[in-house]
């Protein structure tokens, strides 16, 4: 990126809930606030349910999120709704990353989201990103959980959706017993978000922390069976310490572990574009981008 895609911390401006409305066809808005998405039903759900607005809401990251009741706003029209912002209100300067549909359903007093039925609309990377690259060198890359949603599908062969961490390491066997035994150059990107999604945002350590060893163990049994030729990746985007204060994700070094790779310890990395490029060097691809390889 050559600038920071813009943030809202204190509500869109004028302009946007304008065009908003304009080209959605909706009288009004509800919210327009940074908030977390499960209080904001809480706080906004029965005025939505009574005049059919869409709850419109941010947060620390640039997205732009649309919370609607099925009984008001079924699946399709939510989902038509949100492409339809992120193709011809989230532009320009108002270019978000996501514009994300929150569907939630549920009497007042008692709302609650739909993960499962989240979608993100992403904006496209301005430049090529890896999986693509990866591509066009003949190597099968496929997304487990939301990860093909982060770059609005672009680069990937395949895309597994996922309902936890559990099934996500679930997929990631499978897949790999799959590619082992076709012996096809694959890159294989794997999104946990129960982290994220069920403790970090929502202040719970003592799930984070049952998710953590949970993680562990399925880890623990992926190595066992994992291909000698193989090499694996963990890390994460940003940190989400459910022990700070605020629902917001946290700024903190992440983990860059790289499992197979015959390397001890390389410190502090200089960028997280590394693990880019030293996939990259895993598939003997030159590398142009941002980071260096691990040597």
């Amino acid at each position: 990126l050559d600038r920071p895609f813009p943030t809202y911390p204190d509500g869109f401006p004028d302009d946007l809930l304008k065009l908003f409305c304009r080209e959605t066809g909706c009288a009004d808005v509800l919210g327009n606030i940074a908030a977390s998405g499960t209080e904001i039903i809480q706080m906004l759900g029965a005025e939505h349910v009574r005049t059919g607005y869409p709850i419109v809401y941010t947060s620390a990251d640039s997205v732009l999120q649309i919370a609607a009741h099925t009984s008001v706003m079924p699946l399709d029209r939510l989902y038509y709704l949100c492409d339809i912002v992120r193709k011809r209100v989230c532009v320009g300067s108002h270019g978000v990353g996501r514009v994300i549909a929150r569907p939630f359903e549920g009497e007042e007093g008692y709302y609650k989201r739909i993960d499962s039925k989240r979608r993100d609309f992403s904006l496209h990377p301005h430049k090529e990103p890896l999986q693509l690259q990866l591509q066009e060198h003949g190597v099968l890359t496929v997304s487990i959980g939301k990860v093909a949603d982060l770059f609005g599908g672009l680069g990937f062969d395949e895309s597994h959706k996922t309902t936890s961490n559990q099934d996500g390491m679930f997929v990631l066997q499978q897949q790999l017993q799959r590619l082992s035994s076709s012996g096809q150059n694959a890159f294989v990107w794997v999104n946990l978000i129960d982290f994220d999604q069920e403790y970090g945002h929502r202040n719970d350590p003592v799930g984070f922390s049952s998710s953590l060893e949970e993680f562990d163990y399925s880890l623990a049994a992926l190595l066992q069976s994992f291909p000698a030729d193989a090499k694996l990746f963990i890390t994460a985007d940003h940190g989400n310490d459910p022990t700070f204060p605020g629902t917001d994700h946290t700024r903190e070094y992440v983990p860059f572990v790289y499992v197979h790779g015959g390397h001890g310890s390389r410190g502090i990395r200089d960028s997280f574009s590394d693990h880019a490029a030293t996939v990259a060097q895993c598939f003997g691809m030159p590398w142009s981008g941002p980071g260096s390889p691990i040597q």
